[in-house]
């Protein structure tokens, strides 16, 4: 208020009690208005009553001239009635504003409780599903699958999992960049979500997706599940300008929800994935729990070869390379064996392909090619023409930088002759190998390292090409050795014959592999072949045998 309006309100209210002062009868109304008017004017706290009260009372009768006999009776009543209504109009104010108070901090509660259910629900959110494609993630499927095994009475049920990887995505992203990359997955993530309305499709990451069908009536069903994804997936997509072709691979596992868990089906599905992927692509794969076993078995297998190697559990036995023309033990081949704790004593084909596919075929074929130096170096001491032994070398013992300083290093270390060393490869090995392993085999053969092609006949069979490679000996697959064993049988051979003239022809060493019977080793003979290994001349045997049969 400014001071003129503070003023003209209290001119109006100072005329009302003059007013009712002097009426009859005393109407105390008026003092309970003044004292109301008072409050809602903002004139509310006690000092500004007690000045109320105090010029009241000193300067109203006086200023009107009342005389009265009971003119101070009723001046004290009627200021009773001011503070009466001053004190009234106060006290609802009061509750007034402390209702306004409560009603706001009740709206603001509320607001502040959807707005903490919204953030909720968009972390929530956020938390549970994928940031680029908006569908679910890891986490939500997680839970999802969770609740479909653990329901409780869905014993009987069945549940199943498609686990779908896109096929040779990396090309797109370098192709074509993480941009396009990223928008094809978006394109692919809205077909599946389109195409399996009604399922649970999550990415669980880079091109990883996953679809959950809680109630199945068997593989069927599965396989319905997945040949739609294919579809949707392999629809060509414009993206960027780019057309751009995608094809995917699937994984399917289907069960009985009673003894299943999350963690199986999940890895269940992602081993069944890999095996769509090891077939090429482009197809689904069904879950087969006898493959999965024996996959589990040589994963299991193959983890435990560092160990085997530092406790000691390999061994070689060596099996002897006869000269067909005196018979005479001219070499031996080293052949690794593991003498397992728990499965007993295991032949290379149980091993060395894991050991290939994880890349411990480098220590372990270092082992072999070790000790098979260490030992033959021995076989010297025997007296007589010594033989040489023969190692095989796996393509990534072959690839591998400082293959020359590793052997060069075996053989000062041993004392082994370098025309006591032989080095096997088989042939599809020789033929992919680029050009600097092959000047490192150059190299070995430059120092006297004997160098052969192994199983040679069942890859190429050209001998053409043996023109430019440090190659010293053909070791013939027994394939064509077999044929030998009918005698009506000529086509087995005619071919070993030619191989044998031709690799004559430059100047290389044949042997024949996988001789059993006298009658192989006769016709062998006969064409000319230089040595065998089979049976027929000894099965693999130690070392001490070996240093028996030289002497």
């Amino acid at each position: 208020m400014t001071q003129a309006q503070l003023e003209a309100l209290l001119q109006r209210l100072t005329d009302q009690l003059a007013a009712a002062l002097a009426a009859e009868p005393l109407d105390l109304r008026v003092g309970h208005r003044v004292g109301t008017e008072l409050v809602a004017a903002h004139i509310a706290s006690a000092e500004g009553l007690g000045r109320t009260v105090e010029v009241v009372q000193l300067r109203l009768v006086r200023d009107l001239g009342l005389v009265a006999d009971d003119v101070e009776d009723r001046l004290a009543r009627l200021l009773a009635a001011v503070a009466t209504g001053y004190a009234r109009a106060l006290r609802d104010r009061t509750l007034d504003e402390q209702e306004s108070i409560r009603r706001a901090a009740m709206t603001a509660r509320a607001q502040a409780e959807r707005a903490l259910r919204a953030s909720e629900a968009r972390f929530r959110h956020q938390a549970t599903h994928d940031p680029l494609t908006g569908l679910p993630n890891r986490t939500l499927f997680t839970e999802r699958l969770t609740a479909a095994i653990n329901s409780p009475g869905r014993g009987a049920e069945r549940v199943g999992v498609c686990f779908l990887d896109l096929d040779r995505f990396k090309v797109v992203n370098d192709s074509h960049g993480h941009r396009t990359g990223d928008a094809l997955l978006v394109i692919v993530a809205d077909r599946l979500r389109r195409a399996l309305d009604g399922y649970l499709v999550a990415r669980l990451g880079g091109d990883e997706f996953v679809i959950l069908v809680e109630h199945t009536g068997g593989t069927d069903d599965m396989v319905a599940v997945a040949e739609a994804a294919l579809a949707a997936v392999r629809e060509p997509a414009v993206v960027d300008g780019h057309e751009l072709t995608v094809s995917a691979s699937v994984g399917i596992v289907e069960r009985q929800v009673a003894g299943a868990s999350p963690g199986d089906l999940m890895r269940a599905a992602d081993s069944t994935l890999h095996w769509a992927k090891a077939a090429g692509g482009v197809r689904w794969a069904l879950y087969d729990a006898d493959r999965d076993r024996q996959e589990l078995a040589r994963h299991a297998l193959s983890a435990a070869i560092p160990a085997a190697l530092e406790r000691g559990e390999f061994y070689l036995d060596y099996q002897p390379l006869a000269s067909l023309h005196d018979g005479r033990v001219v070499g031996v081949e080293a052949l690794v064996r593991w003498r397992h704790p728990e499965l007993g004593v295991l032949r290379p084909d149980s091993f060395i392909g894991l050991a290939e596919e994880t890349g411990l075929i480098v220590p372990l074929g270092g082992w072999v090619l070790a000790e098979a130096c260490r030992q033959a170096e021995s076989w010297s001491t025997a007296g007589g023409a010594a033989p040489y032994v023969s190692v095989n070398l796996a393509v990534r013992q072959v690839d591998r930088p400082g293959l020359v300083q590793e052997v060069h290093g075996l053989l000062r270390h041993t004392g082994l002759p370098p025309e006591r060393l032989q080095l096997e490869i088989t042939e599809s090995t020789m033929m992919s190998t680029a050009a600097e392993p092959v000047r490192a085999l150059r190299v070995l053969a430059d120092l006297g390292v004997r160098i052969a092609i192994d199983d040679f006949g069942t890859g190429y069979c050209n001998l053409a090409y043996l023109r430019d490679l440090p190659v010293t000996e053909l070791k013939v697959a027994g394939e064509f050795v077999a044929g030998l064993r009918a005698p009506e049988t000529r086509a087995d051979e005619r071919i070993l014959a030619s191989l044998v003239s031709l690799a004559h022809a430059l100047d290389l060493t044949v042997t024949a592999e996988g001789v059993e019977t006298a009658g192989q080793a006769e016709r062998l003979r006969a064409i000319g072949c230089d040595a065998g290994q089979g049976w027929h001349f000894g099965r693999p045997e130690p070392a001490e045998r070996i240093l028996e049969r030289i002497r």
